[in-house]
């Protein structure tokens, strides 16, 4: 039986984002053809799907790193600016899309808030488990 860890990311974020689609909770905001992903990138995204890609991502990371939280994914979804000759800095991803997306899969059930041991943050539950699992099953091991 494959894994998320047997398949590659790439495929199995597009799969997934293909089931979240049927999902009614999930859906991009009114907002999204104007936003850029962080204060780093010149430009918004191109793909015109690419709301449910980045929720795909998040309900990933959330069951890789798990239990996470806003702060942490805009850390992982950030970058470098390209600042012209100055030195480049590392600025974070925006917040208030890894917020609506954690919201919007709470809401879904596919995560739950949970503390472990100090560690408060998102963790994923059985559904979303399964939504990965199923995902990763339609698709080829990795070579």
């Amino acid at each position: 039986m494959l894994q998320r860890q047997d398949v590659n990311v790439n495929d199995l974020i597009e799969k997934m984002a293909e089931g979240l689609k049927a999902v009614p909770e999930i859906k991009a905001p009114k907002w999204t053809p104007y936003v850029k992903t962080g204060v780093h990138k010149n430009r918004p995204p191109v793909n015109q799907n690419w709301w449910h890609t980045r929720v795909a991502a998040i309900l990933r990371q959330v069951a890789k790193i798990g239990p996470i939280g806003v702060s942490k994914l805009q850390a992982i979804y950030g970058g470098k600016k390209n600042r012209g000759h100055k030195t480049e800095h590392f600025y974070k991803g925006s917040g208030s899309i890894a917020r609506n997306a954690l919201q919007q899969l709470e809401a879904a059930g596919l995560v739950k808030q949970e503390d472990h041991g100090g560690h408060k943050g998102r963790v994923i539950t059985k559904k979303g488990t399964t939504l990965i699992s199923v995902a990763s099953r339609s698709l080829k091991p990795k070579a």
